[in-house]
């Protein structure tokens, strides 16, 4: 490929992905996870699955110009190190985790680590590495819009083994500075507290087979944790008496790091006791407790004065992924904007090492990017054993949907970036009635109290949800109206709320199936889940889907696929 640099990111570990990019354009991101039905979370760290998806590209290892290896906690040996795996096993040392300065002593998290022996095809390669918050932060300022505008911006970064730390991009010198945590809780504590409840139970034996790393390393089995206590959450309302005596442990805690998490949860579940609250509302509470805290260190601790400037904010790991607090957030009014890219937890770890990279070398933060940069899901050479093809343009779906009423699978093009499914490896199903959600989570063995995300066209979002603002990626909370509840029941939470992805016409496939849809029924919303085996990434293909059998219906490439036995409208 000719023209201009090459640049590679390699995140190794949990959620390993591989992003290219050539200049300021993202070429692709794949993650591991969205490879042959594989495990959510899977690691990147087999070099032939590198080497196989720069071919799929048009890529040879020799093509790439620079390396950049996302950084990590150290070992047990004090040793900041990644496995990798080409004719068994090599030990890259690479940069730390966090990144924690101080309003009076800014530390740059550019800074960059030299490493060697990066095996890749028949090539070894120099490499750089960078902080793993430095990759959050600039995964999400460098697909802001702010970058694009060149304007600074503070990033909030808050992931699993790090407090909530605040940085400052200038765009004018390049550079990335950490002026300290804001409230500090490593993330982990939300899914470490969350698994000491039945409906998410995770025990120590299944914490310790994850391997012999120590604490952090357990982490890996709480991963599917906290989305589901979320949704859980949304049961009950907060109690006060709840959340203010967690404020209150949470006070005389201090530093709240990965194993002061279990000392915290254990002590403070003991301390609830008496309340007899019911586990959603200790859940709610607790969400709401840290949320209070979070703006409280935003607003009135040590980077008060920076907030208050009225920047506006990125926000990136794996806490970022909680819709209510990235909702609450951008309500508050204390940031001009707030930004989420759609990739906020470490499956945007290998595009930020790789922007550290591009933002060090070539001083410019702002690059190209789509959404659906993932793997492609390549041609279907036909229906499997027991499907039947026939020719079908995305508006027949929207006729399929509202005169049959099944749920479709959609498998369209390249992946989706990050784990929400936006369109490309989707479920798509009528918006009503509320049986239609429990329908999607049998098929997908979900809990019950799971809920169900809405598509809905931008032009009508504001009319059916409050605030409907443009929000592409599904990663804020809306509330429904109430003189919609009941024509989209399905997506209605217990709470009211709704993950609403809004659609325009950038998003042409959705738009134009979402249109037709809203001709026929007058609603322009339907239903939205990932089309995946349960514990797995996004369906890579068609095929399996059709071998899946969640659905009666699949589409690709204005082909639907359907079963012997299932209705099929005629065409129009």
């Amino acid at each position: 490929m000719a023209g201009q640099e090459i640049v590679c990111g390699l995140k190794a570990t949990h959620d390993g992905a591989l992003a290219v990019f050539e200049g300021d354009r993202l070429v692709f991101s794949a993650e591991a996870e969205k490879l042959e039905n594989r495990a959510r979370h899977s690691r990147l760290a087999e070099m032939s699955d590198v080497v196989a998806l720069l071919a799929a590209h048009g890529l040879e290892a020799g093509d790439l110009d620079r390396v950049a290896v996302d950084g990590w906690v150290q070992s047990g040996d004090g040793r900041n190190a990644v496995e990798v795996l080409h004719n068994g096993p090599h030990l890259l040392d690479v940069a730390g985790y966090s990144v924690l300065g101080s309003p009076e002593q800014p530390l740059d998290a550019l800074v960059r680590t030299a490493g060697s022996g990066l095996p890749i095809g028949e090539k070894t390669f120099e490499y750089s590495s960078y902080p793993h918050a430095t990759g959050h932060a600039l995964a999400s300022y460098c697909t802001s819009p702010f970058a694009k505008t060149g304007e600074p911006a503070l990033v909030l970064v808050w992931d699993g083994g790090m407090p909530a730390t605040v940085f400052r991009f200038d765009p004018d010198s390049a550079s990335l500075h950490s002026y300290g945590a804001v409230l500090p809780v490593a993330g982990s504590l939300y899914p470490i507290f969350a698994s000491l409840f039945d409906p998410f139970k995770v025990s120590g034996k299944q914490r310790r087979d994850k391997g012999d790393f120590g604490d952090f390393a357990q982490l890996e089995a709480l991963l599917p944790v906290s989305g589901k206590a979320m949704a859980y959450a949304a049961l009950a309302e907060p109690d006060e008496r709840a959340v203010e005596l967690m404020i209150e442990h949470t006070a005389k805690a201090g530093q709240i790091g990965v194993a002061g998490a279990f000392v915290w949860s254990h002590r403070v579940r003991a301390a609830l006791a008496p309340l007899g609250l019911p586990d959603a509302a200790v859940l709610a509470s607790f969400q709401e407790h840290l949320f209070r805290l979070l703006l409280r260190g935003l607003r009135d601790g040590p980077v008060a004065r920076m907030v208050a400037d009225g920047l506006p904010l990125c926000l990136s790991g794996g806490c970022a992924l909680n819709i209510k607090w990235n909702a609450q957030l951008r309500e508050s009014g204390v940031f001009s904007a707030v930004w989420v890219p759609p990739f906020p937890n470490d499956a945007g770890s290998a595009i930020g090492t790789a922007c550290a990279e591009l933002v060090r070398t070539t001083g410019n933060p702002a690059v190209q990017w789509s959404v659906f940069s993932g793997p492609d899901a390549g041609p279907v050479p036909g229906p499997e054993p027991g499907w039947r093809e026939r020719e079908c343009p995305i508006e027949d779906v929207a006729r399929l949907l509202h005169e049959v009423g099944e749920p479709v699978v959609l498998v369209s093009g390249r992946a989706e970036l990050g784990p929400r499914a936006l369109g490309h490896r989707s479920v798509v199903a009528p918006a009503a009635p509320a049986a239609v959600r429990d329908r999607l989570n049998e098929i997908k063995l979900r809990e019950s109290y799971r809920p169900v995300a809405p598509i809905c066209l931008e032009a009508h979002a504001p009319e059916i949800f409050e605030p409907g603002v443009p929000d592409p990626y599904m990663l804020f909370e809306h509330q429904v109206r109430a003189q919609w509840r009941e024509r989209v029941a399905a997506v209605v939470h217990s709470d009211n709320s709704a993950r609403l992805q809004t659609v325009s016409p950038e998003h042409p496939l959705l738009h134009r199936l979402l249109t037709a849809y809203h001709a026929l029924s007058g609603v322009p919303v339907l239903c939205n889940t990932s089309a995946n085996h349960p514990g797995s990434g996004f369906f890579p293909d068609a095929a399996s889907a059709m071998r899946w059998g969640g659905t009666r219906y699949v589409w690709c490439r204005d082909r639907l696929y359907h079963r012997p036995d299932a209705p099929v409208p005629d065409a129009p």
